[in-house]
């Protein structure tokens, strides 16, 4: 008996561990899950209804409101936080439906949940309309995988609401598993893809502090970004009708694009890629869909040459553990 029980043992963590193997990444190459996701990426069957959606996220009339469901006002992007509400609504109501005697307070979760999800769904979407097309193509599946997941809840509440307690628990708990696979894609757009991160937040760690040299002032036509290097790093160098020189980082914080490439106009440049604007004097992002501001630079004339030095408001400095 002891030997069964043991060849038995053995037997299912073989086969664990093999279902491990087929779903885990390996030192041989990636499982299926990422090897899914990577076909996702490259799905390029996605883009038509990717288009068609995004030109009709970017029609909806929300005027300043973009901003805010951008998140700009954080400083970083509204909808992860949103999403929280009925992600945790809906969990809280799984807790208690395997708990007697909290029917109703499950029923409340499920539609404070179901509340919750509009307002994260349409702060989703506006970040996704100005995404790269790698990001909008698992976005798209994430979304859906949102979508199906709260009509279950839906459907959830309508039963509980009809006194079909049972039914409304099943719908829920698969509303949850789904639920569940959408945050995992949603976790890929953002670790994976770096969707809503902050593109220029390194810059401060990459140029060393003091005064860097830029160029002649002559290499700056007023009124044009112009592209340099400081110190390794990538700048948009512009002159204005006063003769003031600016210096921003040139990658856009909100998905890197050059703002080199952009457009210059009321003390202020203009991303090309999503239209993003900063201001020139401090970098600060007046306009979404960033929601952090851009590296500035301090500038000086020495001789006929630009020098530029970090904005000390952009450096990262240690705090007293050194850290």
């Amino acid at each position: 008996m002891n030997s069964i029980s043991h060849t038995d043992r053995h037997g299912a963590e073989a086969a664990f561990s093999r279902a491990l193997k087929r779903v885990l990444p390996s030192p041989s190459g990636p499982g299926r899950v990422l090897r899914g996701m990577d076909r996702l990426e490259r799905a390029t069957a996605l883009d038509r209804p990717v288009a068609v959606l995004r030109a009709g996220v970017r029609a909806l009339p929300l005027g300043p409101c973009r901003d805010v469901l951008h998140g700009r006002w954080l400083g970083h992007p509204l909808h992860p936080l949103l999403a929280q509400v009925p992600l945790g609504a809906w969990l809280s109501a799984a807790v208690l439906d395997c708990l007697p005697g909290q029917r109703r307070a499950a029923h409340a979760l499920v539609g404070m949940g179901l509340g919750a999800a509009v307002p994260a769904a349409l702060s989703g979407w506006t970040d996704w309309a100005e995404g790269q097309p790698r990001q909008q193509r698992v976005g798209l599946v994430h979304a859906a995988a949102n979508i199906t997941a709260t009509v279950l809840y839906g459907a959830s509440f309508v039963a509980r609401s009809g006194g079909r307690t049972g039914r409304g628990r099943v719908l829920a708990f698969a509303g949850l598993s789904v639920v569940g696979v959408g945050g995992a894609i949603g976790g890929h757009m953002a670790y994976r893809l770096a969707s809503g991160a902050n593109h220029a937040s390194a810059v401060p760690d990459l140029v060393a502090p003091g005064w860097h040299d830029v160029g002649p002032l002559s290499g700056f036509p007023d009124g044009e970004p112009v592209r340099r290097e400081v110190d390794g790093v990538p700048v948009v160098v512009v002159r204005d009708g006063a003769g003031a020189v600016h210096v921003l980082a040139d990658s856009c914080s909100h998905l890197g694009g050059p703002l080199s490439a952009g457009t210059v106009g009321d003390g202020c440049v203009r991303c090309p890629w999503h239209g993003s604007v900063f201001r020139l004097s401090d970098g600060w992002n007046v306009a979404g869909p960033a929601t952090a501001p851009q590296p500035a630079f301090g500038t000086r004339l020495v001789g006929d040459r630009v020098e530029a030095r970090l904005d000390p408001a952009s450096r990262r400095t240690p705090d007293a553990a050194g850290r």
